[in-house]
């Protein structure tokens, strides 16, 4: 009998009957307290949730990911008080996601730091300044652990390169619908609609699209053309705002 790893599990989960809403907090943001709580809070309402360890130079991410990165930093947020956080935390209903920069993988040892994750319920690394071409390292260390490494594709990514992202991808493919910086709001037009397309047709795992989702609207947009969504800088203002952040993944689906 096959055991199935924890990215398996998260791609089985991604690809159920409803669109996947996954909502991503930056870890110690407002406070290490309150990520927890609303860690529990959205867990309840999501398929999966992606947690961002914050990181002093986050190049990908925009103003208000930024931001919160910098009040969690500032807050004593490390890799390692992360974890001893979820790992107070009672188990979860669903998967997790880690969205980690590089140096603070490699600064905390991959023997060490694979197996700890595994044990929270991490399925699956997203790593932003990871190449695949140098990612043989990590990807072979995760998969000792059943954990996944996450390709990401872009607008201007070619064919060719996205048959080789889609199928290195485990747990899903993350499908940047914009250029840029998270934080601004995506247009969803044919354009936006065919790139999905082509990146659904190269992944061998479930399609999330990321970077810009604010709405319904939004999402009813984009789920014929994915398997579900990555909401982040939206969910993180509501949390900078003390709003229920439940209520509002919940008024996302379409």
């Amino acid at each position: 009998m096959t055991t199935l790893t924890q990215a398996s599990l998260l791609e089985q989960r991604l690809r159920g009957d409803d669109p996947a809403i996954v909502p991503y907090l930056t870890a110690g943001f407002p406070t290490l307290s309150g990520f927890a709580e609303a860690l529990v809070e959205v867990a309840a309402v999501s398929e999966a949730v992606e947690i961002g360890i914050p990181f002093s130079d986050p190049m990908a991410d925009g103003a208000t990911i930024q931001e919160s990165s910098r009040v969690a930093l500032e807050g004593g947020a490390t890799l390692d008080s992360v974890i001893t956080t979820l790992e107070a935390l009672p188990s979860l209903p669903v998967p997790l996601i880690v969205m980690s920069y590089l140096n603070p993988l490699m600064a905390y040892g991959y023997p060490s730091l694979l197996p700890r994750l595994q044990g929270v319920g991490v399925a699956a690394l997203v790593v932003p300044d990871l190449p695949l071409e140098e990612a043989a390292e990590l990807e072979d260390a995760a998969g000792h652990s059943g954990i996944g490494l996450v390709q990401l594709v872009t607008p201007v990514t070619d064919d060719d390169r996205l048959r080789r992202l889609g199928a290195a991808s485990q747990g899903f493919t993350y499908a940047v619908t914009m250029t840029g910086t998270t934080g601004g709001s995506a247009a969803v037009g044919p354009e936006v609609a065919g790139y999905l397309d082509r990146v659904r047709s190269f992944s061998l795992a479930p399609v999330l699209a990321g970077f810009g989702v604010r709405s319904a609207d939004q999402v009813r947009s984009l789920v014929p053309h994915c398997d579900g969504v990555i909401v982040g800088s939206a969910l993180v203002e509501v949390l900078g705002r003390g709003d229920d952040p439940a209520r509002f993944l919940e008024g996302l689906r379409p």
